[in-house]
């Protein structure tokens, strides 16, 4: 196996590749091993027909295909790795030669990685917002810790707005009940809009063993079957029950935390939210240095990366969904899309991550950034930390040559972030805002 030729042109390049007759008759038995125990011939058990046989029945190239995806790798290896081409994507055969004397002649065709111009990346200018927390912030954390801490009671009272009723119901139009709209001992707060506008509030002063018929209107944007209907639901009544918020105090803190008052229970709060905040005021200062270094860097990126990033961004939803328990078809359904929309609304993000990969690879080679054995191996205990596993198991899960290179593109990040120089954001004008979206009640 031999190189003929090698076109580079508008960050492709086209290989010619010739195999030799011995080398590709290898291969031609073995892709007809693999494919003889499928093959039938009149004349000859399922299996058994000669290789000539079929050839003869079916062409002489019949084999070939399989062939040369039998060798791809040595393929690959010489026309690609043995050329030092930086190729990426899966190379295609563009053109394939049969000449009389045996053998074949490939050209292959193939993207390469492009070539980049660094622009600016150190000193660049990036927004910055500076970290505050109000005590109004803390006043909500305050809140949403005795909400969760809240007990719920039986109440002997008529229901009042807040109250949590304990009914059953059945729903009617015109005269029938209609799918969906029964239920046994449903709990609903009163004022918590989960309901068609208008029932909650007739619930509002009701009391335990009374029944109650609820008129409502289905709104226009409801299911299709029940827009704008007329509805009747026959309610039982069967518990009133109040929520009782803890009231905040010292007991309070002591209950919720380790601290002894409810001073320092505030304190707690927020120093562990200008903490988070920080962090993500951090993470946003990185990201934007990373976004606007690439942004200067000069590179026309093969379409076959971005799809790539694609394929990955969509695996890995798929994935999430289905620690959900719900199948990526499934959820297309239920948002009424297709794939190909899916895609095409990935790719803007994935096209902003093969960018800064491509940013952070170069400018590990142009800073001459290395990785020593000691920090990958501190990684790979950190993983098995995270991870409660040995190390000895990670480090046969992990690819060694890619922790190295996560670790390097860290370090690149930290030489732009740490260069980068932090100014006040700019105030957004009117012009700018975007509208905002209108509001839908929440309804069920």
């Amino acid at each position: 196996m031999n190189v003929r030729n090698v076109e580079k042109e508008k960050g492709s390049a086209k290989i010619v590749v010739e195999i030799g007759k011995d080398e590709f008759e290898v291969a031609l038995g073995k892709a007809y091993a693999k494919a003889r125990k499928n093959i039938m011939v009149p004349g000859f058990r399922k299996g058994k027909a000669p290789r000539k046989i079929v050839e003869g029945m079916y062409g002489a190239t019949v084999f070939y295909e399989d062939a040369i995806e039998e060798i791809f790798p040595e393929i690959y290896e010489t026309a690609v790795t043995g050329q030092q081409l930086k190729a990426v994507g899966a190379p295609s055969i563009a053109n394939m030669e049969t000449p009389e004397e045996g053998g074949v002649v490939l050209t292959l065709s193939t993207e390469l990685y492009p070539e980049v111009t660094l622009g600016d990346y150190k000193g660049i200018e990036v927004p910055k917002n500076a970290v505050t927390v109000a005590d109004a912030d803390v006043d909500a954390e305050l809140k949403r810790m005795a909400d969760r801490n809240a007990r719920i009671e039986t109440v002997d009272r008529p229901a009042k707005k807040g109250d949590t009723v304990v009914f059953d119901f059945e729903g009617f139009t015109d005269g029938k009940p209609f799918q969906g709209g029964k239920a046994e001992k449903y709990s609903l707060e009163l004022g918590s809009g989960s309901f068609i506008p208008g029932f909650e509030e007739a619930l509002e002063g009701v009391s335990a063993n009374e029944e109650k018929e609820v008129g409502v209107t289905f709104p226009e944007n409801y299911a299709e079957e029940l827009a704008g209907k007329p509805a009747v639901f026959q309610c039982k009544i069967h518990e009133v029950k109040q929520t009782i918020i803890p009231e905040m105090d010292d007991e309070f803190a002591k209950d919720v935390s380790e601290c002894d008052t409810l001073e320092a229970l505030r304190e707690d709060i927020r120093a562990r939210l200008t903490k988070e905040r920080q962090e993500a005021a951090d993470r946003e200062f990185e990201n934007a240095a990373v976004e606007k270094a690439a942004a200067n860097m000069t590179v026309e990126i093969p379409a076959c990366m971005i799809d790539e990033q694609v394929d990955k961004q969509l695996e890995q939803f798929s994935y999430r969904l289905q620690q959900q328990g719900m199948k990526l078809e499934d959820y297309e359904k239920m948002v009424g899309g297709d794939r190909a929309g899916m895609r095409a609304s990935m790719r803007p993000m994935a096209e902003t991550t093969v960018r800064s990969n491509i940013l952070l690879s170069e400018i590990v080679h142009t800073e001459n950034i290395e990785v020593s054995d000691e920090e990958i191996d501190a990684e790979i205990a950190k993983l098995a930390e995270q991870y409660k596993m040995e190390a000895d198991k990670i480090k046969e899960m992990v690819d060694r040559a890619a922790v190295k290179s996560d670790l390097a593109g860290r370090k690149a990040v930290k030489l732009i972030t740490d260069a980068a120089v932090a100014v006040e954001p700019k105030a957004e004008t009117p012009a700018e805002k975007a509208p905002e979206e209108p509001k839908e009640a929440s309804q069920e």
